[in-house]
């Protein structure tokens, strides 16, 4: 009968921890899948499922919440090993510090004892970075590796007090006479050094990235000799570009023409972040300050990368710096004569 129930609790264990959503199927991804085809799967369907494309549809907002599930969990080493080993109910372990799902379940029947109460686990410090990267990178998106160096704990030789905590304990100090007290509660663990680690990251630069977002990497961080390593976090800045300066998703950028283009027209070229060309010409006359809009040419949003904001081209002009004959002046005269207007002088604010 004993063995019955607990072939009994057994079944019904696995069938609650293998249980929940099948992550791999959300991303559309074989499970073995690399971390760049998550990656590029995730980005394909955010941008399919983002609820602000998909206003209509009631569940939008639950299906975007399963896909960063999904995400979150394949592309972390440690997560998908304990997801791929247990399901999604055995990644409630990790913040434990990992270990058997099963425990937990039995433990309430007294089989493997013990103290169930969660713990809380303590953390190293989080170590913040800037990285530096190029608009071209922003604008095309791209994966670039660093490599970081970070202090690890490794096994020494003998024991040390570990995991210190504080715990009420009942002593008896006569015939039915108890007190009760609090006491430092230390375990034995083995002795710890730190060393130095060379680490390689691999660091995605997403499609329209903002100055100051930041990059996660877990358990990066500085270690703890009791608990677990702090996180790492990359801050995306952005290196200034000879052409184009950004602010949100639009693009701003200067041209240069001589005055004989700016007053007969012109046409001429700007090469693009990713290489295409876009073309920038005026038939009529081009004055000093003057902008010209060109929608869709500015950077791709970071949400939605099927939406990109406005190319701002401002005119300069150039003027000749070498004297006019007497002749040439008085052709220039005539041909402006249309337009030719006495001096006025003014504050700069207008007049009447």
């Amino acid at each position: 009968m004993r063995l019955l129930c607990l072939a009994l609790i057994l079944s019904v264990a696995v069938t609650d921890v293998l249980g929940g959503r099948d992550f791999y199927d959300i991303l559309g991804v074989p499970r073995s899948a690399n971390v760049n085809q998550i990656k590029k799967a995730y980005r394909k369907l955010a941008k399919e499922l983002h609820p602000d494309k998909n206003k209509d549809d009631p569940a939008a907002q639950d299906k975007f919440q399963d896909l960063g599930a999904a995400y979150e969990v394949l592309v972390d080493a440690e997560k998908r090993k304990q997801y791929d080993r247990y399901g999604e109910e055995g990644l409630k372990d990790i913040g434990r510090g990992g270990g058997d799902p099963f425990a937990s379940f039995f433990g309430d029947f007294g089989f493997f004892g013990g103290d169930d109460r969660p713990r809380e686990t303590p953390k190293g410090s989080d170590v913040v970075m800037d990285l530096w990267v190029t608009l071209e990178e922003l604008y095309n998106g791209n994966f670039v590796e660093i490599v970081r160096k970070k202090p690890v704990y490794k096994q020494s030789s003998g024991t040390r007090k570990c995991n210190c905590r504080s715990e009420m304990v009942t002593r008896q100090i006569g015939p039915g006479r108890f007190q009760m007290l609090q006491q430092q509660v230390c375990d034995e663990c083995p002795n710890l050094k730190l060393e130095t680690e060379e680490r390689t990251l691999e660091v995605e630069i997403e499609v329209g990235m903002r100055d100051g977002q930041e990059q996660l990497f877990t358990a990066e961080g500085e270690p703890h000799i009791d608990g677990d390593p702090g996180d790492l976090k990359l801050r995306i800045r952005t290196a200034p570009h000879p052409v184009f300066q950004r602010k949100g998703d639009d693009l701003f950028t200067n041209i240069t023409i001589s005055l004989d283009d700016a007053l007969v027209g012109f046409e001429t070229e700007i090469t693009h972040l990713d290489g295409h060309k876009v073309k920038v010409s005026r038939d009529g006359i081009t004055w000093p300050g003057a902008r010209m809009r060109k929608p869709n040419e500015g950077m791709p949003n970071y949400e939605n990368n099927n939406r990109k904001g406005t190319l701002y081209v401002t005119f300069d002009v150039k003027f000749p710096k070498s004297p006019f004959t007497e002749e040439q002046k008085q052709t220039i005269r005539s041909l402006l004569e249309p337009e030719h207007a006495d001096a006025s002088v003014y504050n700069g604010l207008g007049y009447h």
